[in-house]
């Protein structure tokens, strides 16, 4: 009996001892990201990765989606805007962890398969050929916001509305050119950089910024990632000159 105890003992302690699946495990870093960062982010996840552990999860989407999310509690750690005016009204509505940080700035770019947007210019739009338009959606995507205010630069938003389709994001919007869904489009200059786009070989014409407002964009750590170790060196890695080279790479400016 008293073998027994002794034998049931070491058992209990054995188990004890053991951790469970998943305790101690790291839990990823989730990101909001604006759909125009897709690829330059994704490099520099994959450089940050090299040196850490940490797992690393980017959600893209329209940047006034994402920040809704946010409000109503998504668990994001990090947050990136195409438009620095809403990490900005995070940050006022307390629910920012960080000083806003600007990372960059988005061009527009005129680009489609069927037209060389690069000769034609703004006046591509005019080609007979064109039947459908895409931009983002100027409600809740920074980047169809500018879009539609460099239409009303060169007055023809109220001529080419009825042409317009809109894509909840830029990515969708860039994808809407590329399958032919619309026959030109108003999209990043970061995704026309795209490997996946620029298989296409296709012209662009960069619309200068003149005709709208800067596309200043901005990053913040989230109240849900204050404190964590991992998400601070991530977002100081965001800062590094070797991010600031990636998103060079991809047309981002300094702001």
């Amino acid at each position: 009996m008293k073998k027994l105890f002794s034998l049931l003992f070491l058992f209990i302690s054995f188990t004890l001892a053991e951790p469970t699946f998943g305790q101690g495990k790291q839990a990823p870093i989730r990101i909001a990201a604006a759909s125009d960062l897709k690829f330059a982010l994704d490099s520099i996840i994959a450089v940050f990765q090299q040196q850490n552990t940490a797992t690393i999860q980017p959600i893209y989407g329209s940047s006034g989606k994402l920040f809704e999310q946010i409000l109503n509690g998504a668990p994001f750690d990090i947050y990136l805007s195409a438009d620095i005016r809403y990490p900005e009204e995070l940050s006022e509505k307390g629910h920012a962890a960080s000083e806003v940080f600007p990372y960059g700035v988005g061009r527009l770019v005129l680009w489609s398969r069927k037209i060389n947007t690069e000769e034609k210019r703004i006046q591509a739009l005019n080609d007979p050929g064109v039947k459908k338009i895409a931009i983002a959606n100027p409600r809740h995507a920074p980047y169809g916001q500018r879009a539609q205010e460099a239409l009303v630069h060169y007055d023809l938003f109220e001529k080419l509305e009825k042409q317009l389709v809109f894509g909840e994001n830029i990515s969708q919007t860039a994808q809407f050119v590329t399958t032919g869904a619309a026959d030109i489009g108003i999209i990043a200059l970061s995704l026309a950089l795209s490997p996946a786009m620029k298989r296409y070989t296709s012209p662009y014409y960069l619309i200068p910024e003149t005709s709208h407002q800067p596309l200043i964009q901005g990053g913040v750590i989230t109240k849900y990632g204050s404190g964590k170790n991992p998400v601070n060196l991530f977002f100081e890695f965001l800062k590094s000159e070797t991010s600031v080279a990636i998103l060079r790479e991809y047309g981002f400016t300094k702001p």
